[in-house]
């Protein structure tokens, strides 16, 4: 396993970067285009702890939820433009993805699609070294902040994909659970469910190993079991580092092992609908998606062990997994989710079958049976609402 993130874990943890090295003289501190970071007073600390440790900083703060192609490219633009020699992500999934293409946009000139090697994605090698970044996440989800890729939306094709490289490892990461307190009880589930299908995922790809399974387990135990109560009771801080935990394990377990083609079809509703949140998509295709494996029987006895893990402990039955993710997803508030809701709607489903398996097709392959663009649509219909 290779994972060279330096990694500060735990309550106040952010009170600790001024002390940190750091990886040049001037940061652009990437943000989202919302309010949370600034009015719960995360940016103000960021930028002092920086100019006490004597950096200068300036702001980049129009990072949209599944963050789009042209915003980050227009960032690496500023990036380099302003002079910052490296970024401070502070933010969520899509704060901390979208950094890793404004830092090679930064370096490499271009459009960040340039370095895309995915499907419509133009494949040119990241000939110059990225920016340095520094990951500071307030959100327990994505794991982005100790893995190598970020994932980026192109509404023109309606792909999204990631780019991703050994050099977008983040130099240091924060984990911190006090800054996500702050989070809505419904985005804790969703960011949530985002960890723990990371590690589910990696439990039954076809690339698992002893690693990626200790991994897994442990961080589907912590989730499930801490998950409901941080949703419950945001400043419950215990509950909120357990989650953090599982969702730090999430992003080593992408390292050691991969997600399966779930995440592919989930990133296909969400870049023909950016408004919906990618933890909200899985939650609605889980049943429907991991029912059609295990009616396969593709992996019978994995299934029973993540019932099991999920707090089921007299599990005999893969079926006993489904039973137990769902009242998870009830006791988490979540189970009322409706793709309708969102304005999906089935006559889009042959495409996103299609761009799936196309701007997202190396998940497929992490998977135990082959699915067809017709597997895909099936699973897709099963699910909507």
């Amino acid at each position: 396993m290779h994972v060279p993130t330096r990694v500060l874990f735990g309550c106040g943890q952010l009170n600790e970067l001024h002390a940190q090295p750091m990886p040049g003289k001037k940061a652009m501190i990437v943000v989202s285009n919302g309010k949370s970071v600034k009015v719960n007073g995360y940016l103000a600390r960021t930028e002092e702890q920086l100019h006490q440790a004597g950096i200068e900083t300036v702001l980049y703060d129009k990072i949209e939820a599944n963050p789009l192609r042209q915003t980050v490219t227009a960032g690496g633009q500023m990036a380099a433009a302003s002079g910052a020699d490296f970024l401070v992500a502070l933010g969520g999934g899509s704060v901390i993805d979208a950094s890793k293409g404004i830092a090679v946009v930064a370096a490499n000139g271009g459009d960040v699609w340039d370095y895309i090697t995915n499907g419509t994605g133009k494949g040119m090698p990241i000939e110059k070294t990225p920016l340095p970044i520094i990951a500071i996440t307030t959100t327990a989800g994505t794991g982005s902040e100790t893995d190598m890729g970020g994932v980026i939306t192109n509404q023109e094709t309606k792909e999204k994909t990631p780019i991703k490289g050994p050099q977008l490892f983040p130099q240091l990461a924060i984990i911190d659970p006090e800054l996500m307190a702050s989070v809505p009880p419904r985005f804790t589930a969703y960011q949530g469910f985002d960890a723990l299908f990371h590690n589910i995922e990696g439990y039954i790809a076809n690339k698992s190993s002893l690693m990626s399974e200790m991994i897994a387990l442990t961080a589907i135990e912590a989730i499930s079991q801490y998950l409901p109560i941080a949703v419950k009771d945001g400043k419950n801080l215990t509950a909120r580092e357990k989650v953090a935990f599982g969702s730090y394990l999430g992003g080593l377990e992408m390292v050691v092992c991969s997600t399966v083609s779930e995440h592919s079809m989930e990133h296909s509703l969400s870049a023909f609908h950016q408004e919906l949140p990618h933890g909200a998509g899985l939650i609605m295709l889980s049943e429907s998606y991991f029912t059609y494996f295990i009616e396969h029987h593709v992996c019978d006895g994995r299934f029973v062990r993540l019932a099991q893990a999920l707090g089921m402990t007299e599990a005999t039955e893969p079926k006993d997994f489904i039973t137990a993710l769902l009242q998870l997803q009830k006791d988490c508030g979540v189970a009322d989710l409706k793709m309708s809701d969102y304005g999906i709607t089935p006559d889009e489903f042959p495409q996103m079958a299609r761009i799936a398996k196309s701007a997202m097709a190396f998940l497929f392959k992490s998977d135990r049976i082959d699915l067809s663009e017709d597997d895909v649509v099936e699973i897709y219909q099963k699910a909507y609402k």
